[in-house]
């Protein structure tokens, strides 16, 4: 394929190849035209949506904490209808045995021979896209049973890999109030997830919006944007996106600053956090921003990017101190405080490098 220029956007970096270039464009406006159909069903929770969506063309995983009655469930399923792609739900009980998840051997005899196999069951994994609800309600032993499927894609029964379809992803849900009965995810697990999106509750003026629409007679049909072939098509797109090495260093320095470990790490990290992230937040957080910079229109990734993707790639990965807990401190109040002391070192150019323009 030729690289360069096009006529319509000047300043295209040369990394990038002309039919990439048209599948941002395509992929800009396929999300515009899915934060509409979604839009239609969920209110608000754009940033939400985005993050979502920003974890789907990562080939990552995202794990949705909310209360109760959040359209967690409801958004998931939505997306799963937007993007035309095989989805399963798996309500996670105290009760739920892994081979409920990934499916297991079931002994048949054959009617003709007289003889006596065993079939492979699928499990609800199986699918491109499962929605696990409420995680952290089933024990380590089912918990774990994703792991192999989340990292691995794929699962082992037996002495046989079953390989689960592409592109496929795990979109978990938590509830933050009830710990009673509950197993908290491992960090082993939770650094599994690309993200941990926080849910929260609507603004005035969407919760008006919801009453009226839930106790009304609106219908919203959803139809399909993308199949599973453009996903896996627009995933290799974003690992392509360039990035400046300011941008790369800046995301570095964000990650690195939350080790305590770290000489350059600031005090207030060193008194308040106990582990930082790894290089797998450093890894994840650099895919996210190219993939925020490319569903904004965007062909190169920038320093406000990786700022914005901090906090969901980071809050999950930070294990504070017991003084943090004492004085009522978050992981996310920590990030936002090392985003506030940390300032980009160079300004990001970006006149004529937007496919919106």
């Amino acid at each position: 394929m030729v690289k360069g220029k096009t006529s319509d956007a000047p300043d295209v970096p040369e990394e990038i190849e002309l039919d990439d270039l048209k599948a941002v464009s395509i992929l800009h406006e396929a999300y515009r035209n899915m934060a509409g159909q979604i839009g239609q069903v969920i209110v608000g929770q754009t940033s939400v949506v985005e993050q979502v969506l920003v974890a789907i063309f990562c080939r990552g995983h995202a794990l949705l904490v909310g209360v109760p009655g959040l359209a967690k469930t409801l958004l998931v399923s939505t997306i799963s209808k937007a993007v035309s792609l095989s989805f399963k739900r798996v309500q996670f009980t105290p009760d739920l045995m892994p081979s409920d998840i990934t499916g297991t051997d079931v002994l048949e005899e054959d009617r003709t021979t007289g003889k006596r196999i065993f079939r492979f069951v699928h499990g609800p994994i199986f699918a491109n896209m499962l929605l696990a609800d409420e995680i952290n309600r089933t024990p380590p032993k089912t918990q774990a049973a994703l792991l192999e499927a989340m990292q691995e894609r794929m699962v082992t029964v037996g002495e046989k890999d079953y390989h689960l379809p592409d592109p496929f992803f795990v979109l978990a849900t938590q509830n933050p109030i009830e710990q009673e009965g509950t197993y908290p995810l491992p960090e082993a697990q939770l650094d599994r997830f690309i993200f941990m999106i926080h849910v929260d509750y609507p603004s005035e003026d969407e919760e008006l919006r919801i009453m009226k629409m839930v106790s009304g007679q609106s219908k919203s049909d959803i139809s399909p944007i993308l199949t599973g072939e453009d996903i896996i098509r627009l995933q290799e797109i974003v690992r392509r996106v360039p990035a400046a090495d300011h941008v790369f260093e800046h995301a570095r320095e964000i990650v690195r600053s939350t080790r305590p470990s770290d000489p350059k790490a600031p005090d207030f990290i060193r008194e308040l956090v106990q582990w930082g992230a790894g290089p797998r937040a450093s890894i994840n957080l650099m895919l996210a921003a190219k993939a925020r910079a490319v569903l904004r229109g965007r062909y190169h990734a920038i320093t406000e990017d990786v700022r914005e993707m901090a906090l969901p790639v980071l809050r999950h990965r930070l294990v504070t101190t017991f003084n943090a807990e004492a004085a009522g401190i978050s992981s996310d109040r920590v990030i936002r405080r090392l985003l506030e002391t940390i300032k980009p070192k160079h300004e990001d150019f970006l006149s004529g490098k937007s496919a919106a323009n």
